[in-house]
């Protein structure tokens, strides 16, 4: 891979926040990102830190803490994550600007999270054939 290619390789952390039901948040967003296959490597560091590497012309991170924010998980927004987090967007949305891709390009966000809510058990799914519910 050139140099240009490694330039479009981020690692990035995320931090999440203490109070939360879940207290091993980076775990569960690491088995919710394992399977975006624009996410190279995503490993949890702490119950509350996640180290995640991608590829920038598929995802950003603004995307990917998007999804995660969605999935209900808590991101920590003390004033140094919230700078470091400013930074990273703006320098990867002019990254990606600068390859000629869209801001509006999220197709793996949609993606991360829509095969994940096809697999939860919602315990509200009508068990009948499609044909029957009519006939209630």
């Amino acid at each position: 891979m050139d140099a240009d290619g490694l330039e479009l390789i981020k690692h990035r952390d995320i931090h999440f926040v203490e109070l939360h039901p879940d207290p091993n948040q980076a775990q569960t967003a690491a088995l919710l990102l394992a399977d975006v296959e624009a996410i190279i490597h995503v490993s949890p560091i702490t119950p509350l830190h996640l180290q995640v590497s991608y590829h920038l012309i598929e995802i950003s991170l603004e995307q990917i803490e998007n999804g995660l924010l969605e999935m209900g998980l808590h991101i920590d927004n003390r004033l140094l994550y919230r700078l470091k987090r400013a930074l990273h967007y703006y320098t990867e949305e002019t990254q990606r600007a600068n390859h000629g891709c869209s801001h509006i390009d999220s197709r793996y966000t949609r993606k991360i999270f829509a095969d994940r809510y096809k697999r939860l058990n919602h315990n509200c799914r009508d068990p009948r054939p499609e044909h029957w519910r009519k006939y209630l």
